[in-house]
């Protein structure tokens, strides 16, 4: 069956970098859409990033722009999220989210994580 399993949260201080991973299994993963979500609490999920199955493509939302780059390995079925400049506004549980079709579409996920925790604060 479908599994992502992230990893590499934690404790930042702002200005300061984290690293996700997600394992991804069950699926053909360099076949599929990959992106980051996240959700803050008492507000409802956000798409953050997304990468194309074979990793050329790739979106952000406006608010990580130019600091969050997201990529993966395909031979090792890993999905990351390479976080810089973190802000408090970033705190926030984080999954990876797996495609529903071939193309990478904003938002059309079939399969969720069960999340890493990613606070940012001094």
């Amino acid at each position: 069956q479908v599994q992502l399993v992230e990893s590499g949260g934690g404790l930042a201080q702002p200005g300061g970098s984290l690293r996700l991973s997600c394992a991804a299994s069950g699926f053909t993963f360099g076949r599929t859409p990959m992106s980051w979500v996240r959700q803050a609490p008492g507000k409802e999920r956000e798409f953050v990033a997304g990468i194309s199955f074979g990793g050329g493509i790739t979106e952000y939302a406006d608010s990580v722009k130019g600091r969050f780059s997201i990529s993966r390995d395909n031979a090792k079925n890993l999905l990351y999220l390479q976080m810089n400049m973190l802000k408090p506004e970033d705190t926030a549980l984080y999954y990876c989210a797996k495609g529903r079709q071939i193309l990478l579409q904003k938002g059309d996920y079939d399969y969720w994580g069960q999340g890493t925790q990613v606070t940012v604060s001094s």
